[in-house]
């Protein structure tokens, strides 16, 4: 293997992303538009959830029971009904998630020490927000019936909670580490997987068939230039999510970039074993598109827990790089975790990584069939 014939594939390559301005769009326009989308659009923090009440005490108890859930910062208490049958469109039409009844002689039932019933009625179309918003009213409920009595019973058993790594429990912390994995998936897979496909398409691989350059040499040669701009992507989609996002970067950052790298160059090599057995840029750009992004979106971990899938596709999940690019970057980002803890995920990148740049080798012929 020549250095020399490896800086002039690179120098080639440079020189058609220059002249294609595309590329250079996808590599650095890209993942900032998604970032932007994904990290603003998809969040799991239930608050302000719209709520209607049906307050039939209408007395300055039951309004400061209802201020507590406005309080509370979870609900939007918007509408005020006269009637039972009132309720309805109101969650039929989505227009309140949450509906609270306060039954007659509330207060003064309260006011006497009998067990008082508040009917809370939740829209049940979305299971996650209805389990939460169950659990925040359960709780506003117990808080204001122990603040009214003035008294509290101490339990033989008292369970004191800590939150570790993500105290604020914010769902952009626990997201955006994630989506960096899911964004370079995509974006290095489809600039790579037009790579040989345009030589076919625009009959140069001819010449290049011709020349004394060898496979490893030409797969290495196309491979640096992206792998650059894909380096150079991954630092900006970092700088975004620390300073825009404010996604704290607790781990080594040399730890971070060194295991990106090799991700990085695995999810290129695939892109390249695309790319050659695609033969056209249509059929090369779908198959990466096929194989990189929706694996990593729905079999990573990214969004939809590993432990809950059906056990044939945890399996799967195995063969699925991004699922440990994903526990990387998240355990870098939140524990501040170090190559001792990490150790196995990157092992299996860098065998990945191997393996399909081995097989992208084998795959590649130099003669025109």
């Amino acid at each position: 293997m020549k250095l020399l014939r490896i800086k002039a594939i690179t120098k080639k390559e440079f020189i058609q992303i220059w002249r294609d301005p595309l590329s250079l769009a996808m590599a650095f326009i890209m993942p900032v538009i998604l970032l932007f989308i994904y990290g603003y659009a998809i969040t799991f923090d239930i608050d302000k959830i719209p709520t209607v009440v049906f307050d039939m005490d209408k007395s300055s108890l039951s309004r400061e029971f209802v201020n507590q859930f406005h309080e509370s910062g979870y609900f939007r208490v918007n509408s005020y009904v006269e009637s039972y049958k009132a309720i309805d469109p109101y969650l039929d039409s989505g227009r309140a998630r949450v509906a609270i009844v306060i039954p007659e002689y509330f207060s003064k039932n309260i006011k006497k020490g009998f067990p008082v019933q508040v009917e809370v009625l939740i829209d049940g179309g979305d299971s996650n927000t209805a389990t939460i918003a169950q659990g925040y009213s359960t709780a506003i409920a117990e808080g204001f019936s122990q603040r009214v009595r003035g008294s509290r019973m101490s339990p033989l058993i008292e369970s004191r909670s800590r939150v570790w790594y993500n105290n604020e429990l914010k769902s952009r912390n626990f997201i955006i580490p994630g989506l960096i994995a899911i964004i370079m998936a995509v974006i290095i897979a489809l600039l790579i997987a037009l790579t040989v496909a345009r030589e076919w398409d625009r009959g140069t691989m001819e010449q290049l068939i011709s020349t004394p350059i060898k496979t490893p040499e030409l797969i290495l040669g196309k491979l640096i230039p992206y792998f650059l701009i894909g380096f150079a992507g991954t630092l900006l989609t970092i700088l975004m999510s620390t300073l825009l996002f404010d996604v704290p970067l607790r781990g080594s950052i040399a730890l971070l970039l060194g295991l990106s790298a090799i991700f990085l160059f695995g999810g290129l090599s695939f892109g390249m074993l695309m790319s050659i057995a695609g033969k056209t840029q249509l059929v090369a750009s779908q198959a990466a598109l096929l194989t990189s992004f929706l694996p990593a979106f729905l079999l990573s971990g990214f969004i939809f827990s590993i432990s809950n899938m059906p056990k044939p596709l945890q399996v799967i999940t195995y063969f699925i790089p991004a699922r440990y690019f994903v526990t990387i970057l998240k355990g870098i980002f939140l524990k501040g975790s170090t190559l001792r803890v990490l150790w196995l995920e990157a092992l299996l990148l860098t065998l990945f990584a191997v393996l399909v740049f081995i097989a992208a080798n084998r795959k590649f012929r130099k003669r025109i069939d």
